[in-house]
């Protein structure tokens, strides 16, 4: 009988890599059926039934990769992502036609018509990387923006319309040059205005929204003088005069404060690309409401009732726009909001709140105001008693806070060695004693009912005002501090102060 012995170790290493070898083969012939399949076109059945599935990869229904691709990077433009892959071998059908190849894979289906003309749009109206590259109030800005210059367009195919309607009645007894004439004067006494406002400067950026929209009240101003000319044309020339200075004064107004609001939207280095797309918005808005403005002058419409609704529309339009800005600096009516808040509740108001409470109408012209910053020596005081009682308490101060009880005002002197927290600090000071006063002057006049801004020099004596200075400086002492450090955490930049003080500085006295 023989025995059968076991295989040796060399027949079981042959016969495993012989396995090893056939599993191989087998899987890169899979490999290629799949890539042949995939290649292939799909029938429409097969790829309804499979672009559910492939969506839920990632991946559309026209692109395949198989396992044998390895994955280099992943790319994102525009919202949209990509992938990489190294594909050692690209095929048509069965044969290689590229070694060592790319592939790029979306990972998106194809946009539809719509969503891609809505991106060509979203290009030239929004900067790039909105939402992220501007704060949340452009949004609200640029639609207030949009709707003004819509009503203002729409306005000037009318104003035109009845400007060149006014000099053409009297074509009669006049010449076409005369003509020419009259409307170059007209456009040259605009540009003399344009030039002779040019001299507000920095008031410019001290008072930013009450000009802004103390400029666009003179548009519509300059607006409804032009189309007076159709009731008077006899007087076009001084009339139209008249209103393109009012007009060009309401443009300078704008062009100076673009570049300040656009920078308070503007996140980083790209106030460029904010400014350059608020411009387009504000363009087709313009064209818009050019359009929509030429089809209803066909009709004919009233001229006075068109007048007023445009004129609301622009000039509610105008106020929202300017409401809605959200500043970071503290001119004076932001400050007093500020500080009296602080001085009610121990808070300072969020930059949302300070500037949604800002008074729009407090133009930099108003001649009533209850503190006066800088002021001449002599509006502070009346008499030497009244400077040389308060002198001595600010020694170690760079300014002067006294009352006037005559005038009604708190007035800030500042002297030659003031900086710019300096004037802060005095300005805040000023506040702390109008406060002071004010609940004094409350509560011995309660039964009057007198308005707080009224007080009365009765009820100040000169002892009395003394005591309230040297109150207000201790208040100032203990809260000044705090109150910038809350405003800081609030976000408002308190390094640099917009409160347009006056040019006067006390200066010390040469022995």
């Amino acid at each position: 009988m023989k025995l059968k012995h076991p295989p040796s170790s060399s027949s079981q290493t042959l016969t495993s890599t012989a396995s090893s070898h056939d599993a191989t083969l087998l899987v890169r012939e899979t490999l290629r059926i799949s890539a042949d399949l995939a290649s292939a076109p799909p029938s429409p059945s097969v790829s309804a039934e499979r672009r559910p599935e492939m969506a839920s990869f990632g991946l559309n229904d026209r692109q395949f990769v198989d396992s044998s691709l390895r994955l280099l990077c992943c790319e994102e433009i525009d919202g949209r992502r990509w992938k990489y892959f190294a594909d050692e071998s690209v095929n048509c059908g069965s044969q290689p036609l590229k070694k060592n190849a790319i592939r790029a894979v979306s990972l998106q289906s194809p946009q539809a018509p719509v969503e891609e003309f809505m991106g060509f749009i979203r290009s030239y109206v929004v900067p790039e990387g909105f939402p992220g590259s501007v704060t949340p109030s452009y949004v609200p800005y640029m639609t207030w923006r949009a709707l003004k210059h819509f009503f203002g367009g729409a306005m000037g195919v009318f104003t035109t319309q009845t400007l060149l309607n006014s000099v053409g009645v009297s074509k009669h007894r006049a010449t076409p040059g005369a003509i020419a004439i009259n409307w170059i004067l007209k456009d040259g006494a605009g540009r003399v205005g344009k030039m002779l406002y040019a001299r507000q400067g920095k008031k410019f950026d001290y008072d930013l929204k009450q000009l802004r929209f103390a400029g666009d009240l003179l548009m519509e101003l300059g607006a409804g003088v032009e189309l007076v000319t159709a009731v008077v044309p006899q007087f076009f020339l001084p009339l139209a005069c008249a209103a393109n200075v009012a007009k060009n004064v309401g443009a300078v107004t704008s062009t100076s404060t673009r570049t300040p609001i656009y920078k308070a939207f503007a996140k980083g280095e790209n106030i460029g690309d904010v400014t350059a797309k608020g411009e387009c918005v504000g363009n087709l808005a313009d064209l818009l409401g050019t359009g929509l403005s030429i089809m209803i002058a066909k009709r004919n419409p009233s001229l006075v009732k068109t007048f007023a609704l445009l004129s609301f529309g622009y000039v509610f339009s105008s106020y929202q726009e300017v409401k809605s800005v959200v500043l970071h600096t503290l001119n004076r009516a932001r400050f007093t909001v500020a500080v009296e808040s602080f001085l009610r509740t121990g808070r300072v108001p969020t930059l949302q709140d300070g500037n949604s409470r800002e008074n729009i109408f407090s133009f930099p012209w108003k001649k009533h105001r209850p503190i006066v910053l800088g002021p001449r020596f002599r509006e502070a005081f009346q008499d030497p008693n009244s400077y040389l009682a308060v002198k001595p308490i600010f020694e170690k101060e760079q300014y002067i806070v006294s009352y006037n009880p005559f005038k009604g005002n708190i007035y800030v002197l500042l002297k030659d060695q003031a900086k710019s927290d300096d004037v802060l600090k005095a300005a805040f000071h000023g506040h702390v004693l109008l406060h002071i006063i004010r609940s004094s002057t409350d509560k011995q006049s309660s039964s009057r009912k007198q308005r707080e801004d009224e007080l009365s020099a009765s009820l100040l004596s000169t002892a009395d005002l003394q005591a309230h200075v040297i109150e207000s400086y201790k208040m100032v002492s203990a809260l000044y501090m705090p109150f910038k450090s809350k405003a800081k955490e609030q976000g408002w930049v308190m390094s640099e102060s917009l409160l347009n003080p006056g040019r006067a500085r006390l200066c010390e006295m040469v022995k």
